[in-house]
């Protein structure tokens, strides 16, 4: 075989070789998605009711720096910006959705999903031309610069420990509420007092509090002293009274013998 037709097939070889090789790379991630029914990564079973949880999860991230929203109570979102450099620019977004479990009725399930999306510093060139008549066609190009944040990425964040951190504060939040539980009818039980510590008070009859005004007492003794003045004052001023001639015909009485 002529060297020329070996190159030639080497050449076709390497040629369907990359093409094969570019096909596999540019495969979409999604095929990747499994769908299996096992236990999953971003899922956790907690012993906690759905609003326990949801309250811890909101919990857990305003203590990472985590700015959240006021949702449903069975769903938490929050949000949380990094500045890895000084022209990129990070935000990772939470979202959790509580549901009941499965088996009890005090249990849920959490679902969390976290996306990362990348914003980079693009600069962009402007140019304009100004025709000036005076020297003829001449252009004079004018060039400006905008600087603006550019979305260049948004990927979830794959699972892992970062979950796996996450469900472990969930869990600690929801060991540090307090909780309660009814008391059933038939675990009550009640037993009386003996008569000995029956405590027995006498019946007590509430004494009348008399409030004096001195006020109103200054004034009665007042008009009270004005009264036996001026009593004293018209006996004092009243005539006496005449007396009474004797006639000669009374005061001579007869004698008898």
């Amino acid at each position: 075989m002529p060297n020329s037709l070996r190159l030639a097939f080497s050449s076709l070889a390497l040629v369907a070789l990359a093409a094969c090789g570019g096909r596999a790379s540019t495969a979409p991630s999604y095929q990747q998605e499994l769908f299996d029914s096992g236990a999953s990564p971003f899922a956790h079973n907690f012993d906690a009711t759905v609003n326990q949880t949801c309250k811890a999860a909101r919990r857990a991230l305003l203590s990472q720096g985590f700015l959240t929203t006021m949702g449903q109570p069975d769903t938490v979102d929050a949000t949380k910006n990094f500045q890895p450099s000084a022209d990129s620019h990070v935000v990772v977004s939470f979202h959790v959705v509580c549901t009941p479990g499965e088996n009890a009725t005090n249990t849920s399930i959490a679902y969390v999903n976290a996306v990362q999306d990348g914003y980079a510093l693009k600069k962009s060139d402007t140019s304009a031309s100004v025709g000036l008549s005076v020297f003829g066609s001449l252009s004079l190009p004018i060039r400006s610069n905008n600087d603006a944040m550019v979305k260049v990425s948004s990927e979830t964040v794959p699972a892992g420990k970062f979950y796996d951190r996450f469900f472990g504060l969930i869990g600690h939040y929801l060991n540090t509420v307090p909780r309660s539980a009814p008391v059933a009818a038939d675990e009550v039980k009640s037993k009386p007092l003996a008569p000995s510590l029956v405590v027995s008070s006498p019946e007590l009859t509430p004494t009348p509090i008399v409030v004096t005004n001195p006020a109103a007492e200054t004034r009665k003794e007042a008009q009270a002293a004005a009264t036996s003045a001026a009593s004293a004052a018209s006996a004092t001023s009243a005539p006496a009274p005449a007396e009474m001639p004797v006639s000669a015909s009374a005061s001579a009485q007869p004698t008898v013998r």
